[in-house]
């Protein structure tokens, strides 16, 4: 159980906005020291200053997440500053869609680099020196916090690069949880599934690099970004809130944080299929409405 955060460290990835930047706000207030980690300078520089007027000291980096060697970089600059973290939030995540098929190489390599290989730098760099931390000290308490998604339990169509993605970052996070529960009784984990949630993510193509660059949308994409926008936009619960319930998943070390536990009647559905060898249900079984609209967008001339 943690309940003192004060003079804690955390890096942030995805600080600049969105559950990052909302879960720096929290810990800013709890007398953390924060590094700020976001590939957009602009939204790091902005959460930067932000943090430091509330009194955290902060360390922030420009990182691509999905680069080894910037992480590998970043994850020495955090040891050299604050020795090892106590929390690390592997969060920066960028949203795709479009029938599965469609998905060029590029946008494979970009979504994958960031929603997956995000989380396995993360994990790869900050355990060792968590554990490290813990060995030296009884008293030192650690926790990892990744965020995969909904659809890392789901599988809605015409979003397929995302739900492996995040499917991948679901499996990741449970075996690192048992992984850890081996080792040590000092480090804990935690997944975050968000549902349709006010963020960023929906806007994630300004930050594609360059080398990565996607071509003209196709038709899916296209269908499939406006109902993502439309979704987001409309979300009730607020990155604010879904924050405050990361933190209040670490003190209690819960595992499973879901921001709309109401979804979690789809997972059911998916895993009663999976036991019984039926097919595939409708992933939207309790809105069937989006299916129906999907299906009559794809198929109109």
């Amino acid at each position: 159980m943690i309940q003192d955060f004060k003079g804690t460290t955390a890096v942030l990835t995805g600080a600049g906005s969105g559950f990052g930047l909302e879960c720096a706000r929290i810990g800013a207030a709890r007398g953390m020291n924060l590094v700020l980690v976001d590939v957009q300078q602009d939204a790091l520089d902005r959460a930067q200053a932000e943090m430091e007027a509330a009194g955290a000291q902060v360390l922030a980096r420009k990182v691509d997440v999905a680069d080894a060697a910037q992480m590998e970089a970043l994850a020495k600059a955090v040891q050299q500053r604050f020795g090892a973290p106590h929390f690390v939030f592997n969060n920066a995540g960028v949203g795709a869609g479009g029938l599965v098929w469609e998905n060029s190489v590029a946008d494979w390599e970009w979504v994958l680099g960031v929603d997956l290989w995000g989380v396995v730098h993360g994990v790869r760099l900050f355990t060792p020196m968590m554990l490290e931390a813990a060995a030296k000290d009884p008293a030192y308490r650690g926790h990892i916090v990744n965020t995969a998604s909904m659809a890392g339990l789901l599988t809605p169509p015409n979003m397929g690069i995302y739900n492996a993605a995040k499917a991948a970052v679901v499996s990741l996070t449970e075996t690192l949880y048992q992984d850890l529960k081996l080792v040590t009784d000092q480090v804990g984990a935690s997944l975050l599934c968000p549902y349709f949630v006010p963020t960023g993510i929906t806007q994630s193509e300004r930050n594609r690099p360059g080398a990565l660059a996607g071509g003209a949308l196709t038709k899916s994409q296209l269908i499939g970004q406006a109902m993502s926008n439309k979704a987001v936009s409309s979300g009730k619960v607020s990155a604010a809130e879904v924050a405050q319930m990361v933190f209040d998943a670490i003190t209690a070390n819960q595992f499973y944080v879901f921001s709309h536990p109401k979804a979690l009647g789809n997972v059911k559905s998916r895993m009663e299929n999976i036991v019984s060898i039926t097919n595939p249900a409708d992933p939207f079984l309790e809105r069937p409405e989006i299916g129906i609209k999907l299906r009559e967008q794809l198929r109109a001339g």
